[in-house]
């Protein structure tokens, strides 16, 4: 499977091999890590990628993708899914930035990208959540057309419908 790329990022869909490097804390020299990478959710979702690998198969293009800047090939963060669609066309996704690259819409942009690559496999509807205190990622999320849908007593949920060339940004009930 090849990169996603937007504007300043690359997507690049994890391999197993790479989602090792990452649960050893070892790069390699193709995969320059920005300091701080990776974080506690990137180990997180590399142990469930391979769990995955080693269970239902490769979940590709459905599973994490290394955020990288173009400029200078580090990667910063990650994103992805949570699995492959559900019976109605549903993902749940995730993401998460090293600090120093946060602030500069990195997050936005890629999201942005995903939600473009989720549209044109026929995903009908993508949904995220974030800790009610973290306004930074409810703004990642709404700056991306995500639009609230719900909370609990820990997490404000987040929301979009996909529809063929056009988005409907509103929760479905």
């Amino acid at each position: 499977m090849s990169d996603l790329a937007t504007a300043r990022l690359v997507l690049h869909p994890m391999t197993a091999a790479e989602a090792e490097r990452v649960l050893a804390g070892e790069p390699d020299d193709a995969a320059r890590w920005a300091p701080g990478y990776p974080g506690d959710g990137d180990v997180f979702a590399a142990r469930r990628l391979l769990e995955t690998f080693a269970g239902p198969g490769d979940p590709r293009p459905f599973g994490n993708y290394e955020i990288r800047r173009r400029e200078d090939g580090r990667t910063i963060g990650g994103i992805g899914f949570h699995g492959a669609p559900d019976d109605n066309g549903d993902v749940t996704i995730g993401y998460g930035l090293v600090p120093s690259a946060r602030g500069s819409g990195y997050a936005s942009e890629a999201l942005r990208g995903l939600l473009l690559f989720a549209r044109e496999r026929g995903v009908t509807r993508v949904k995220g959540d974030t800790d009610l205190d973290n306004i930074a990622s409810q703004h990642v999320m709404t700056a991306a057309g995500m639009r609230p849908a719900g909370q609990d007593e820990r997490l404000r949920y987040f929301a979009i419908t996909l529809t063929g060339a056009s988005a409907d940004t509103g929760p479905r009930s």
